[in-house]
């Protein structure tokens, strides 16, 4: 009898199939003698698998009972994955290299291959037989099975994952939690489940070519954070036109990413998708991965989509809620004009008739003076009350009807989502009044630059305006909590601005303000009152 195929007692056998090591038995003690002990190994080893191992120990004790039951020297089983790259590598016993006898078969699952497993004699050993091929055929079959199961099993607890996050999602939205805080949380979520180091969301910004980074969390986040992107040439531009998820191997290296300064150093795999569709997509959603972890596969991007698309919801839902709350504004603006119109103003003209009726009884100059003088301050006082009625109703209509101070509020409403905040705003005088259309044009567009420039630059969390007509003159004034002004650098806008002012007889400053941040002052003279 050969040596290889000397016996074991039962209570090796025992030991070895039915021992609860998690290492798995020796390679020796999966060789019984005779043919019926051998198929009753066989099925013990087979069936020993599913007790309560994980994938790799599962698999490593296939490998040992091959290398034992074919009396080999050394034993592997690799595992690959969807791109056929090699994802696991489990072996037993010791290669002594050399071109000794080998024997391989596929590991097969239910869609295709799944790895391989092989057996390795040291040299001058005899070669594997039929017998030896049938063991590792049906070993392989265990493997495939256990890799099956625990592929099933993982994909449960990935989409189990996903639904939470989406659970929690739509509860945070039914809330009524602002824009912001959900957005956030869906980055968070998305970053976590997929492995994320990185997770960016750019939103559109209406009117231009560009998109918005307004969220940024993870590796590096402030150097994305803020930043102003052209939809040609960035990743993010690429995505808002894609009809679904857009990968790349090495985000830094990617062609669409040629487009600003280079910001994904430690970055590798990268994966973004539309928020919305057709013409009511919103942004882009990015995450990325640290350099040399795997790529994203269609089985984990295919949720995402979902899920952005719940982060364009909640920019509807924002979009809603502020629509009902202008319409309660212009509401309530309504009744303040009316009120202001039908109380207010009447009695300040009956006071100011009385005022001027009882001159003509004053005898003392001085007094009369003082009279005279109340009266022209109430006829001012009328004139500033109706410019404000005036704003207050002028809201709806084309553009070029609509009142100076009601394109200014707009102004700041358009600038709100790219801030993150609503800059506060002050106004003053007769602007709807006194300040010409042309004037009227130059600040609308003076104070849209002004606050891209902030969005742009200043990295500010909040902005003062203020618009007043004074004695002749129109002040605006755009004040930031930011960085301040920089040394040097481009400042082609800040000619723009000037020349502006320039054009109507004015002049612009800017610089920074002792409170910290950036104050910029546009004046024109000769304001007609």
């Amino acid at each position: 009898m050969d040596e290889a195929q000397r016996p074991v007692d039962e209570a090796q056998r025992e030991d070895a199939v039915g021992g609860a090591s998690p290492g798995g038995p020796a390679p020796s003690q999966f060789w019984p003698i005779s043919g019926q002990d051998r198929t009753a190994g066989l099925l013990e080893a087979v069936l020993s698998v599913d007790h309560g191992l994980d994938l790799p120990q599962a698999l490593h004790r296939i490998v040992e009972a091959a290398v034992g039951f074919a009396d080999a020297e050394y034993g592997a089983l690799g595992v690959i994955g969807d791109d056929a790259r090699l994802v696991l590598l489990v072996t037993a016993g010791v290669s002594a290299g050399g071109a000794g006898a080998f024997l391989g078969v596929p590991v097969r699952g239910w869609d295709g291959t799944l790895g391989s497993l092989y057996l390795r004699r040291e040299p001058g050993a005899r070669e594997f037989g039929a017998e030896d091929g049938r063991i590792l055929s049906i070993l392989a079959t265990a493997a495939g099975v256990a890799i099956e199961n625990a592929r099933l099993n993982e994909q449960a607890r990935y989409r189990e994952r996903w639904i939470e996050a989406n659970s929690e999602i739509v509860s945070t939205l039914l809330s009524g939690a602002d824009e912001e805080t959900v957005l956030q949380l869906i980055v968070d979520r998305a970053g976590q489940i997929l492995d994320a180091g990185l997770g960016v969301v750019a939103l559109t910004m209406p009117g231009t070519d560009e998109l918005h980074v307004a969220l940024a969390s993870g590796v590096d986040a402030d150097e994305h954070r803020g930043l102003t992107l052209p939809r040609e040439g960035s990743f993010a531009g690429a995505a808002l036109v894609a009809h679904g998820p857009i990968t790349s191997l090495a985000i830094g290296r990617d062609p669409r990413t040629e487009a600003g300064a280079p910001r994904w150093a430690g970055l590798g795999p990268a994966v973004g998708v539309p928020m919305g569709g057709g013409e009511r997509v919103r942004g882009a959603l990015l995450l990325a991965r640290a350099e040399g972890l795997a790529p994203f596969t269609p089985a984990e991007t295919a949720p995402l989509m979902a899920f952005a698309g719940q982060a364009a919801l909640a920019m509807e839902l924002g979009d809603r809620r502020w629509g009902a709350e202008q319409l309660a504004l212009l509401e309530d603006r309504d009744r303040i004009a009316r009120d202001l119109h039908d109380l207010a103003i009447q009695r300040l003209f009956a006071t100011g008739m009385t005022l001027q009726s009882a001159v003509r009884f004053v005898e003392h100059p001085q007094a009369s003076e003082r009279l005279l003088r109340a009266v022209d301050d109430l006829d001012e006082t009328i004139k500033i009350i109706r410019s404000t009625i005036f704003g207050l109703r002028a809201q709806e209509g084309p553009r070029s009807q609509r009142s100076l101070r009601a394109r200014t509020a707009a102004a700041l409403e358009r600038s709100a989502p790219a801030l993150g905040f609503t800059p506060a705003l002050r106004m003053e005088g007769l602007i709807d009044t006194d300040v010409p259309p042309e004037a009227g044009d130059h600040v609308v567009a003076v104070l849209s630059e002004a606050l891209t420039n902030v969005t742009r630059h200043a990295q500010a969390t909040a902005v003062d305006v203020t618009l007043v007509v004074r004695s002749g003159t129109l002040t605006l004034t755009v004040a930031d909590n930011g960085k301040g002004m920089p040394g040097s650098g481009r400042r082609s806008g800040l000619r723009n601005l000037a020349e502006r002012a320039e054009a109507l007889g004015g002049e612009m400053s800017v610089g920074n303000s002792p409170q910290g941040g950036t104050r910029l002052v546009w004046q024109v003279p000769n304001i007609p009152g």
